[in-house]
């Protein structure tokens, strides 16, 4: 059986693995159907999308089904994309940058955004010790992103994964309490290219939207392009 030509994503308004995913695929200039994933404030994902369940195990988006290919996981939909579509390449074509990317991608979710996570229950107590805790540990990682971007314009020389996933989860650090500032100047420059990408101020720009119709605070950063922003 032929591997159809589209492929879907099945995400949320506010995933940020699912827009990691979405960046991605619109990248590479892919075809594919976004099924935005029913989600509520107070509920969460719920009722649960039938084929996420049946898809993945953890009942979590981002999903992506493509002919016999069913998978999730943005990195594992990462992989996928980029042996689906080779060019443009979004890991470094060198070795040793392209094992940095991934080494950087791998700890914009592992070890930076767990304290956003923490975070998320902080919301009514940030200056308490827990979330400050949190927030100085964030910092802490912008300080060595700044540094990263000392010699380059990305974070592994090339624009690449590593990029887009370290903006999305940055995008969520901003929203709870642990913003860039001033102290990170290269970092902010970084941000500014970033969003203007189009396929970063496409996803970006439906996910403040969705925030601003639901009453949610939209970052000073992403409020300051919505109107360049092609909000889809």
């Amino acid at each position: 059986m032929a591997t159809p030509a589209h492929f879907t994503l099945y995400t949320g308004p506010l995933s940020m693995f699912g827009a990691k995913a979405e960046i991605a695929a619109l990248e590479k200039g892919l075809q594919f159907e976004r099924v935005m994933v029913a989600y509520d404030s107070a509920r969460g994902y719920d009722p649960k999308h039938p084929e996420v369940l049946r898809v993945n195990p953890k009942r979590q988006v981002p999903v992506l089904v493509h002919g016999a290919v069913e998978i999730f996981d943005s990195t594992q939909i990462f992989e996928y994309l980029e042996d689906l579509q080779p060019e443009p390449a979004l890991w470094p074509r060198e070795r040793e940058a392209r094992a940095l990317a991934r080494l950087l991608e791998h700890k914009s979710d592992e070890v930076y955004f767990p304290h956003v996570i923490r975070l998320m229950g902080l919301q009514d107590a940030l200056r308490g010790d827990a979330a400050q805790a949190a927030i100085g540990a964030a910092t802490g990682y912008y300080g060595e992103m700044e540094a990263q971007l000392a010699d380059r314009p990305f974070l592994a020389g090339s624009y690449s994964f590593a990029d887009i996933a370290f903006y999305m989860a940055a995008l969520f650090g901003e929203r709870q309490g642990a913003p860039l500032t001033a102290a990170t100047p290269r970092l902010l420059q970084w941000r500014e290219r970033m969003t203007q990408r189009p396929a970063v101020r496409q996803v970006a720009g439906t996910m403040a939207a969705w925030l601003r119709s639901v009453g949610r605070p939209v970052p000073v950063f992403l409020r300051g392009a919505m109107s360049t922003m092609q909000v889809v």
